[in-house]
């Protein structure tokens, strides 16, 4: 299954569309005011216009790097930890990307597919967007974050690329967690995608990286679900992975 060179880039102007829109009006506004003030007004009216193009630019930009450019779903990055072979279980927040690339990928895991979204709980206009032009395959078991319908300890692994953060309620992300601890085997590993709002998202995202947790969010959660960090990975520029595993597990 292969990806277009502005596949990632074309999704997320697809599906976030008012926020580009909403940035262009502010622009223009600004330059009409500017075009009808006095000079000392349309100077600053024009550096923050120009400031604002340059937000927006720079924002596209890291998003055709991180998604596009880095080869992030070539999933290369994930080998060293999926050189087992087992059950696993792929998690998303109601738009699937990646499910066929990892079968494709990793064909020694059986995989189980689900869905964590909620309308009621997870509100972002994004993700009703993506689900309306992506219904989820017949195959995809609709589920709660309260509850993973498999039985305790019975996966090897369980993958969440770029859909827990759509989880905004700190308990509910930590009922969650323990949960996925419920499922993972004692020797098997969770490995969760996100971008951070951290200072690189925050240069390349501006006011758009409070829509991502701060590293502080995402280990409080993991240590409230008894997860050990194992290793972090950097597989993209914006993008880190965190492998977590089992309290006593000693990979």
């Amino acid at each position: 299954m292969s990806r277009t060179a502005f596949q990632g880039l074309a999704t997320v102007v697809r599906f976030n569309w008012h926020l580009y829109v909403l940035a262009l009006i502010g622009v223009s506004a600004l330059l009409i005011i500017a075009a009808f003030s006095p000079a000392w007004l349309a100077l600053v009216c024009a550096a923050f216009a120009v400031l604002a193009t340059l937000s927006i630019i720079l924002s596209l930009a890291a998003t055709w790097l991180a998604y596009d450019a880095s080869g992030l779903y070539r999933l290369h990055w994930l080998d060293p930890w999926m050189s087992a072979q087992g059950h696993a279980a792929n998690i998303h927040a109601g738009f699937d990307e990646t499910t066929p690339l990892l079968r494709t990928r990793f064909p020694a895991f059986t995989w189980g597919v689900f869905d964590f979204y909620d309308p009621v709980q997870h509100t972002e206009v994004s993700i009703r967007r993506a689900r309306a032009a992506y219904p989820p395959p017949a195959e995809t078991v609709a589920i709660s974050t309260r509850h993973l319908p498999v039985v305790d300890a019975s996966l090897d692994r369980i993958l969440l690329i770029l859909a827990a953060h759509e989880i905004r309620d700190p308990q509910e992300r930590i009922t969650f967690f323990r949960e996925l601890h419920r499922a993972l085997a004692p020797d098997g590993l969770l490995i969760v995608t996100e971008h951070l709002r951290d200072l690189p998202n925050i240069a390349a995202y501006n006011l758009g990286c409070f829509h991502f947790h701060r590293p502080s969010t995402w280990h409080d959660a993991f240590a409230a679900a008894q997860f050990t960090l194992a290793a972090t990975l950097k597989p993209a520029p914006m993008i880190t992975t965190f492998i977590l595993k089992k309290h006593g597990n000693p990979v």
